[in-house]
């Protein structure tokens, strides 16, 4: 049995991902800012509120757990969501290098990708001003710190350009780091999915200290 962690499991992608370790019977301290937010009842389901700017405070909870899965995020009207991201992502890093965890999935973004050879989606005029805080920041993380991280076994999971609710299907491809776009150009993965491929991943690991990605 599984004995997750799991950073943010509040949010958009954090909740979906909840569900999905849930109901396959993996044990889940769920990591919050606000545990009124959770309101999934569940016996394999342990919420506390911490810190996760704090790499000690990160390390205590994470203590004894299999594996951790931060689906962190600042928020994306949050003003401070590049500053913010740069400060706590490191530290969760570190915490979870500190609690003796080997590995650590991150819920990553699609800006790193690359739509053409050398040009990326940050660079292709196609993400919205009012997000490119939240987008660049978590891929300067990626290319700047996790690149350069040898100790622990992480992945940086890639969604699609639209990650939208929708449903399970669990027909979809993966990548590794070129954009993916169905025969209509588009490039979409249902929360639902993108979920149920990080728990596929984190019981039957295929991808280690590298990114990888999703798409229908």
């Amino acid at each position: 049995m599984k004995k997750i962690v799991l950073i943010g499991a509040s949010g958009f992608v954090g909740s979906a991902i909840l569900n999905e370790a849930l109901n396959r019977g993996i044990t889940v301290t769920a990591i919050v800012r606000d545990p009124s937010k959770i309101n999934v009842q569940n016996d394999n389901l342990k919420v506390v509120k911490a810190d996760v700017s704090s790499a000690a405070e990160v390390a205590k909870v994470s203590a004894g757990a299999d594996a951790v899965i931060s689906a962190y995020n600042p928020g994306w009207t949050n003003p401070a969501i590049y500053e913010e991201t740069l400060k706590v992502y490191p530290a969760i890093l570190e915490g979870v290098k500190k609690s003796g965890i080997k590995r650590l999935l991150i819920v990553g973004g699609a800006g790193t990708l690359f739509v053409a050879p050398g040009v990326r989606v940050v660079d292709s005029g196609a993400i919205p001003e009012e997000i490119m805080g939240g987008v660049k920041s978590l891929g300067e993380f990626y290319l700047d710190t996790l690149m350069n991280e040898k100790q622990i076994d992480w992945v940086f999971f890639s969604p699609a350009g639209s990650l939208e609710p929708g449903e399970r299907t669990g027909h979809y491809r993966l990548g590794k780091d070129d954009l993916i776009v169905n025969d209509k150009g588009e490039s979409k993965i249902s929360v639902q999915d993108y979920a149920k491929a990080m728990v596929d991943e984190l019981e039957n690991p295929q991808h280690h200290q590298e990114r990888f990605t999703i798409g229908y």
